[in-house]
């Protein structure tokens, strides 16, 4: 009796430990779902996955798109997207498969989903059915690309190191602000962009040669736009004659034609890219301060000589209230 009832405790036991580790690992996998963050369908970051992601054994649906209504098939560079249509406890759409290249197959449970195709910038999203048997979407993205290069009065090359643009929505909001799309663009950089109008923004060096235009984005085109900058590159130094050695430890104020100080340096040199115009720069040495007032030719670099002599010095408590 007791042996019969020990070898049933056993054998118990042993379905017991066999089926710990099973439920173990369901509560897990049930657990970490419930921690996913999954992206919203605006959301465009790279996908873990090269391909695209299967979910049971439903149909295949064949997802394709094209820059316009009857252009070709883009063949690379798309981020393919699939969602749950319903929105998650936190408010997200669930994505259930996504991939990373042209044309993407995706076997898919039956039932309605959510296709957001990202291309650069411009993106387009579609409801589609899924059923058991095999078909084919596809989605027009009406975009185009955005190339940006910008020159000095009189054509000259600006320094792709000098130049950044910022691209931004075309139209500005209730309280007057732009939505920034894509910053820090580097010169002739092919930006893919939905079609429609948008405001850019050119930045030559870091001071105040800015320059802002509409520019519109055509689907199936390639938009090229070059601005012009009204500006210079300026180099100032204190000298104690005219030709001479810089000095060093200078400190460096500039100052705009209203008296507004928009930029300051230290070294023996100050130089910066300056819109044209009239400005006053001041130099401080020790205890000795120089000023000297000067325009900006627009394509016409200079070098600002600032003498450290008396005709130049100014009274360091002038201006002290």
């Amino acid at each position: 009796m007791f042996e019969g009832t020990l070898r049933l405790f056993v054998i118990a036991l042993v379905a017991a430990l066999f089926a710990v580790p099973v439920s173990f690992a369901l509560a897990q996998n049930a657990n970490d779902v419930g921690d996913i963050k999954l992206p919203g369908i605006s959301s465009y970051a790279t996908p873990k996955t090269e391909g695209p992601l299967a979910l049971g054994n439903g149909g295949a649906i064949t997802l394709s798109a094209q820059l316009t209504d009857k252009g070709a098939d883009i063949t690379r560079g798309i981020v393919w997207r699939v969602f749950k249509p319903q929105p998650a406890s936190d408010g997200k759409l669930p994505m259930v498969a996504s991939a990373h290249g042209g044309t993407a197959v995706f076997q898919l449970d039956p039932g309605s989903y959510l296709v957001h195709a990202s291309y650069g910038r411009a993106g387009a999203t579609k409801r589609i059915t899924v059923g058991k048997v095999a078909r084919r979407e596809s989605l027009v993205l009406d975009a185009g690309g955005l190339k940006l290069d910008a020159v000095t009065s009189g054509g000259a090359p600006i320094p792709s190191k000098k130049l950044r643009f910022s691209i931004y929505e075309g139209e500005a909001t209730a309280n007057g602000d732009r939505p920034l799309i894509a910053p820090d663009v580097a010169p002739n950089t092919v930006v893919r962009l939905n079609a429609g109008t948008y405001h850019v923004v050119s930045t030559y060096g870091a001071v105040n040669a800015v320059i802002r235009s509409d520019i519109r984005v055509e689907a199936g085109k390639l938009t090229e736009a070059t601005v012009e900058h009204r500006a210079a590159e300026m180099t100032m130094k204190l000298v104690r004659e005219p030709g001479g050695e810089a000095i060093a430890d200078t400190s460096w104020s500039l100052l705009n034609e209203s008296g507004d100080p928009i930029k300051e340096a230290v070294g023996a040199f100050a130089s910066m890219v300056l819109a044209e115009g009239q400005y006053t720069i001041i130099a401080k040495n020790r205890d000795r301060i120089y000023q000297k007032d000067f325009a900006v030719v627009a394509g016409q670099s200079q070098e600002i000589e600032v003498l450290a002599n008396e005709s130049s010095a100014i009274d360091p408590e002038e201006g002290a209230d």
